[in-house]
């Protein structure tokens, strides 16, 4: 590791913690309906919204109906998501004339988006008209992010309410969250973008000629304002197949640096946002503490295995293999303009939060380089995660872990004034298992069948790591992939499709029904006996809790993966 890599590394951080408070506080007034500097702007085009959809404002729902708006939304976006590309050659804003999508993908590209996933079993540019990456995929990049910013509120509200049989309005937080926060961010960056050489428009592809005199096709299109919404939003998916690697997407280490302060952006202000809705900020501190040493980890790992290389290809004798270093480290996959430390950050940024946009190759990565991105999708977002999908994920765990607390003390256990008894511990316990279940259910299922094993580029170990990845990305809705994997067969795209929305919807439900019954207790006075849940110690405790249970959960598969992989490519062993 480099002194200037260290220091990239220490400023983005830096400049990251400066905007959580501002802009959780700004998030916070949003979703208590009080008044911000954009309300005189906004307020007008927030109720023309309401009277259009003819939606109450001050009408609040349970859990249920909070719950059941999300799924009819979500499954009426899915379906006009599949039918626009079912459709798309005989509709405008198509000049490549690009057919119609095949019915497998265009389920499993619908079930990816819907879900906030991203995942891509295609080449962008050469299957995607205009009108569907605007009209399909880019709004569901708003509508999926929207989606989870508005249940982690509601959860939120769960810890913040009192003896309340509600938990607010699905459709105003989602309207909120498109209104106030994402859509002014997303036109002020996608700006700054396009400055920096993003391209924008609606041409038809470039036709150029190489030195050598051949044809290239140079792809054009809406670049920048799918760019922004895909960082800022967590979702992922790349208006270019080369995702953030292609120049036409992250021209400069300027747009690098804030593709990458995008993604977490969001994730790391609604831990404060959190704090000021519960009326102690000390909590939300506390939560982020503890993503940030997860966060941390997961990037020096990373920065040292890939700074290391492949001892294979170091220039040393036989002898001292096992501690040789490539000279210039693994670039193999990696954009020279980025170098390790920036590779390096934004592998662990987008597979920390459910991003899965990507600025190199991670198939190319090294063994351990490539586990912690396995091990951050398996922990369950709770790494700063995605937009809203972090936080509900963290409180899972917060949840948990003073769970364990109060069992260790033999006391009932208690998180902000609520008691947590059985029907929470059941709810979270399940939103656990259902993710364990669909990453190695699916995983173990494909791994034997020949349809998958024709589509893996590598065998042995690294193999087993690409379907693994796969089915962890789809669960974890984050979207990257180890490339090595054809994924664009009719088997995997039916159950990559399956698994994202097991991930998503089978997850969520449950959170909101522990909200909903945190929301209907009575708060707790403060004793002598009430485990506190804003020092240190709830930090070590809360890091260990989701270590433990990803390791417990997921460590027999990944040891006949990517830690294999590691050993054997120590002894000299490559796979291919």
């Amino acid at each position: 590791m480099t002194t200037n890599g260290l220091f990239q590394i220490g400023l983005y951080l830096a400049v990251l913690l400066l905007l959580v408070k501002p802009l959780g506080a700004y998030m916070a007034r949003v979703f208590q309906s009080e008044r911000t500097f954009l309300h005189p702007v906004l307020r007008p085009i927030e109720n023309l919204i309401y009277r259009i959809c003819g939606i109450e404002e001050a009408a609040e729902q349970s859990w249920k109906r909070y719950a059941g708006g999300a799924l009819v939304f979500s499954a009426v976006g899915m379906l006009l998501t599949y039918l626009l590309m079912r459709v798309q050659q005989w509709l405008p804003w198509n000049p490549q004339g690009l057919g119609n999508v095949a019915a497998d993908l265009s389920w499993n590209t619908a079930a990816s988006f819907t879900t906030n996933t991203n995942w891509q079993s295609y080449t962008p540019e050469t299957t995607m008209s205009y009108l569907t990456e605007m009209a399909a995929l880019a709004t569901h990049n708003f509508f999926s992010a929207a989606m989870g910013m508005a249940v982690a509120i509601a959860v939120v509200r769960g810890f913040s309410r009192h003896s309340s049989k509600t938990l607010g309005n699905f459709w105003v937080d989602f309207t909120r969250s498109i209104v106030y926060i994402l859509l002014p961010l997303s036109i002020v960056v996608a700006l700054l973008l396009c400055s920096q050489g993003v391209i924008q428009n609606l041409h038809p592809y470039t036709k150029a000629a190489t030195l050598e005199g051949a044809v290239q096709t140079l792809p054009q299109g809406p670049a920048a304002s799918q760019e922004v919404i895909k960082l800022l939003g967590t979702n992922g998916g790349g208006f270019l197949n080369a995702n953030s690697a292609h120049p036409y997407e992250n021209p400069t280490p300027f747009t690098n640096f804030i593709q990458m302060l995008l993604i977490f952006v969001i994730p790391a202000g609604l831990t404060y946002t959190f704090g000021k809705m519960v009326k102690d900020t000390r909590q939300g501190w506390a939560l982020l503490a503890a993503m940030t040493v997860l966060f941390l980890a997961g990037v020096f790992v990373v920065y040292s295995a890939e700074q290391g290389g492949n001892p294979i290809l170091a220039k040393r004798g036989l002898q001292t293999q096992a501690t040789a270093t490539q000279p210039g480290g693994n670039m193999e996959g990696k954009e020279v303009r980025f170098g390790i430390a920036n590779t390096a950050l934004f592998t662990v940024i987008t597979t920390d939060a459910s991003c899965g946009a990507i600025n190199n190759a991670h198939d190319s990565l090294t063994p351990l380089g490539g586990l912690v991105p396995l091990v951050n999708i398996e922990l369950g977002e709770v790494v700063f995660g995605g937009v809203g999908s972090g936080l509900y994920g963290i409180l899972l765990f917060a949840i948990l872990a003073v769970f364990i607390a109060g069992l260790m003390v033999g006391r009932t256990p208690e998180y902000l004034g609520k008691k947590i008894e059985q029907k929470e511990v059941k709810m979270v316990m399940l939103s656990v298992l259902v993710m364990a279940f669909s990453i190695l259910g699916f995983a173990a299922a494909g791994i034997n069948l020949s349809t998958v094993g024709n589509s893996l580029t590598n065998h042995g170990p690294h193999g087993l790591s690409e379907v693994l990845y796969a089915y962890t990305s789809a669960v974890g809705n984050n979207g990257s992939a180890f490339a090595g994997l054809n994924a664009n067969t009719m088997y995997l795209n039916v159950t990559l499709g399956l698994a994202m929305l097991f991930g998503r919807f089978l997850m969520l439900i449950p959170l909101l029904a522990a909200a909903g019954s945190l929301a209907a207790k009575k708060q707790v006075p403060v004793s002598a006996g009430t485990f506190p849940t804003h020092g240190p110690l709830f930090v070590a405790l809360l890091v260990g809790v989701v270590v433990i249970v990803g390791a417990l959960t997921f460590f027999p598969a990944l040891s006949l993966g990517p830690v294999v992989e590691h050993f054997l490519m120590q002894q000299g062993r490559l796979w291919s």
